[in-house]
């Protein structure tokens, strides 16, 4: 008689199972703000032209880096010559802010939601050789490879000042939860000086632009409005500044642009 393995069977269902459970999920958020009190929310809130909240929220950010054309097609002895990759990396911080709502209509608002942002920007360079000076490269994390050369992960970190200005759009509120969606602008810039991030091994200028897109569900319950949110930023600007990068990477970027995905757990 052959053994029955449960393990595999499950396996083999697996995403059925896991389709019917993100199923069941979406079906029960629509109820999820009325059951957790089992009373409708009033929400006085939704009706005054002005209202106010806070946030709190935690972000995974990274750069996109652009090489230039001489890094990419060098035939000649450059500083770059023993540089094989440059590539940014995710890494997590968190913000907290206040959140200020202008009304126009049920489903349409303008929202303001100034933060403090705590970012952490990492970069692995990967050399060609193993053979490195590490007092005269410098870098934070040493990883070695025989394969791949020698890889050194840089890491600058940033204290931002955000002004996301942005438009809110909601669907019509059924029982004690809505959909919503937001786009808009942001202006950021850096607490510490230029001269105090002139110490970093690849520099970035202190002020950026970005667009902001996101969605997120409010809930109503019975004495406050909680709105879990995702948010995407993508920086405009190049935040590069080549003369006070390292010398072995100056020559090898063209342009650095900041970005981000953030969760948002928004209080009303």
């Amino acid at each position: 008689m052959q053994t029955t393995h449960i393990w595999n069977k499950l396996n083999l269902r697996r995403n059925k199972i896991v389709l019917v459970g993100v199923v069941f999920f979406f079906a029960a958020i629509p109820t999820f703000g009325q059951g957790m009190f089992g009373l409708t929310s009033a929400s006085a809130s939704d009706n005054k032209p002005l209202s106010y909240g806070f946030f709190l929220a935690g972000h995974n950010s990274t750069l996109r880096i652009k090489y230039t054309d001489a890094f990419l097609n060098s035939t000649s002895a450059n500083e770059f010559d023993n540089v094989r990759s440059i590539q940014p990396l995710f890494s997590a911080g968190f913000s907290l802010g206040f959140i200020g709502i202008l009304r126009f209509h049920d489903q349409v608002s303008l929202i303001f939601t100034p933060k403090v942002g705590f970012y952490e920007y990492k970069t692995e360079v990967t050399y060609f050789t193993d053979q490195i000076d590490t007092e005269l490269i410098g870098g934070d994390v040493i990883i070695s490879s025989e394969n791949l050369g020698q890889v050194i992960e840089y890491t600058s970190e940033a204290t931002m000042v955000e002004l996301p200005l942005l438009f809110k759009y909601r669907s019509v509120r059924f029982n004690n939860t809505r959909m919503y969606w937001l786009g808009g602008a942001s202006y950021q810039f850096r607490t510490k000086g230029q001269d105090e991030a002139n110490v970093d091994d690849i520099v970035m200028t202190g002020q950026d632009f970005s667009l902001e897109a996101g969605m997120g569900f409010e809930f109503y319950f019975k004495y406050f409005k909680f709105a879990p949110e995702v948010r995407f930023s993508h920086g405009l600007m190049n935040a590069y500044q080549a003369e006070n990068t390292r010398p072995e990477l100056q020559g090898a970027i063209e342009s650095i642009k900041r970005k981000s995905i953030t969760l948002y757990l928004n209080f009303q």
